[in-house]
């Protein structure tokens, strides 16, 4: 490809572009070759990698997940059985700061390749022993709740969970609703025993490609399921060559962790594979699958209403006051950029610190540390500042009308107008607008699900900020009515109002949604949250500020001035 694009320079320039073609051309080649030579990160539906029939799947662990604790660890945090050498990928930023930590596993998958069942980490015949300390940790992670994160083919493993959605109706009439579940469950507990998931039946789809006749066929990975099974050591025969024997039927029993003793048990796996019709440009619809679509649609709708109904209040606002000499406005105070990185970075410092403190794979290491650091104050500071020195040098706005010296004394206002409720007010219709997609957005973050409906999010973002423009406008009309010409810092304030509603759900999601009782997860979802929401203040802040100053120039530059 790098020829036939030179070829086309080549053809294209003449005379001195013909030679700076020339003297590009090197370069290029030489960044196309260490592009060849890099493996890029991977984006669901770009790189498909096509098998070979018994080509290796490699079967990476990414990390351990739990909505009550909210601290990931890495997989060989807990005695897994471990490869003989252990390879980490190099993560990205996006995957340290999501506390990713994908590194190899022995688990040896051939595409197309069954096997019934196979020992891990088995030396002559011999069960793992867990000391009392490893049993200890296990016994603690399946309490609390822990997901276990695989990845094959990049496609990360998933557990089917079989609903039935008429439960009412004949057992031959029920319908089966097919739902994933992320990851698969560390182990559980019953009657105060605890049991761990010791044996993995991993159940892979592949999609057949089309092939010339005297062509090999290749094959892609469309599906990763797993089905996670806790089967004690007696009941598994394995013998010298790492196969085992799984027992028949529901007569086996669970493998019991005792944390007050050693326990002995096997690690297996399974490798069943299955023909899909699925393609692979396909292959995460069946991950995305939610069955509730239609309450996006009736949120959309409820909030297009409420845009409506503003906008025919603005209407009157607008037709009634074009003419209307309104109270004049302050000279805009500026505030120094570093305010909210620094109040960012802060908190994260200090969160980070109490995560480093458990040693969850979530904390962010110091090297990574300092190139964040490095990126705010060699990039993002001079930004700030170059458009802070130009910015300055512009012609300032011209007021449409001339403004007093002396101030104007502010009648006394009513009870409605005082702050706080004008927060209130302004910020319920935007949230109502919008906390629907907020609850998915909160499960995505804090319940390990998947998101990725960014078209209703787009859509809420829209009538979002049409929203906050409309009720920010009707807030200044009627402060502006009510003769008080501060309005900017005021408006700057109340546009935000959602916010405060949002810090609101925030903790009635805490309380209703999460299972979290210890200190530092309880301090991270908070420390968190506080930056969500003061992020979402500046916004819908910014949004309402800018709505109404647009708003106050358009009115008063249509008043006629003697």
């Amino acid at each position: 490809m790098s020829s036939t694009t030179s070829a086309d320079v080549i053809t294209a320039t003449r005379g001195s572009k013909m030679a700076t073609a020339m003297d590009w051309l090197p370069w290029s080649l030489l960044l196309l070759s260490l592009t060849c030579e890099t493996s890029a990160f991977y984006v669901p539906g770009v790189a498909p990698i096509n098998f070979h029939q018994n080509d290796p799947v490699e079967i990476k662990a990414v990390k351990l997940t739990s909505s009550r604790t909210q601290l990931p660890y890495e997989y060989y945090s807990l005695p897994f059985c471990q490869p003989s050498k252990i390879t980490y990928k190099a993560e990205n930023l996006g995957e340290v700061l999501r506390g990713d930590r994908i590194v190899n596993t022995p688990f040896q998958v051939l595409m197309n390749s069954e096997k019934k069942c196979e020992v891990l980490c088995s030396q002559s015949n011999k069960p793992v022993t867990l000391t009392v300390e490893q049993s200890r940790l296990v016994a603690e992670r399946i309490t609390e709740d822990y997901y276990v994160h695989l990845i094959a083919d990049n496609l990360p493993v998933a557990t089917r969970l079989e609903l039935y959605s008429n439960r009412d109706s004949d057992d031959k009439k029920k319908e089966k609703d097919v739902q994933f579940e992320h990851g698969y469950r560390l182990g559980f507990t019953d009657v105060n025993k605890i049991y761990l998931h010791n044996h993995l039946s991993f159940i892979l789809y592949y999609h057949r490609e089309d092939m010339e006749e005297d062509q090999e066929h290749t094959y892609r990975v469309v599906r990763f399921e797993v089905i996670p099974q806790s089967i004690r050591l007696e009941d598994l025969k394995a013998d010298e060559k790492s196969s085992c024997t799984l027992p028949e039927g529901t007569n086996s029993s669970p493998q019991e962790i005792d944390p007050t003793k050693e326990n002995q048990l096997y690690f297996t796996y399974s490798v069943h594979w299955e023909e899909s019709d699925i393609k692979w440009a396909s292959r995460w619809d069946t991950y995305l699958t939610m069955s509730d679509v239609q309450i996006h649609w009736f949120s959309i709708i409820n909030s297009v209403v409420v845009v409506f109904f503003l906008s025919g209040i603005l209407s009157m606002i607008i037709i009634r006051t074009l003419r209307k000499d309104i109270a004049n406005y302050n000279k805009e105070d500026d505030i120094t950029a570093t305010l909210y990185p620094g109040v960012v970075f802060g908190i994260c410092f200090v969160l980070n610190c109490f995560i480093w403190g458990k040693h969850s794979s979530g904390a962010v290491p110091f090297p990574t540390m300092v190139a964040l650091l490095c990126m705010w104050f060699g990039i993002s500071l001079p930004l700030v500042y170059l458009g802070y020195y130009f910015g300055f040098r512009k012609q300032p706005y011209d007021n449409p009308v001339r403004t007093n010296q002396i101030p104007r004394q502010i009648p006394e206002q009513r009870w409605y107008m005082n702050r706080f409720v004008g927060i209130l007010m302004a910020g319920i219709l935007p949230f109502g607008a919008m906390f629907i997609e907020l609850f998915f957005i909160f499960s995505a973050i804090w319940e390990n699900q998947f998101y990725y409906l960014f078209g209703f999010l787009f859509l809420v973002f829209i009538i979002l900020v049409v929203s906050c423009s409309q009720i920010s406008i009707v807030m200044v009309y009627f402060q502006l009515c009510a003769e008080d010409y501060r309005w900017w810092w005021r408006n700057f304030l109340v546009s935000g109002g959602s916010a405060f509603y949002v810090l609101v759900y925030a903790i009635f999601y805490f309380v209703n949604k999460l299972d979290i009782v210890e200190f530092i997860p309880s301090l991270l979802y908070f420390g968190y949250t506080a930056l969500m929401v003061l992020s979402f203040w500046l916004l819908t802040g910014t949004i309402g500020f800018y709505a109404a100053y647009m708003f106050v120039r358009k009115i008063y530059a249509a008043v006629k001035i003697d």
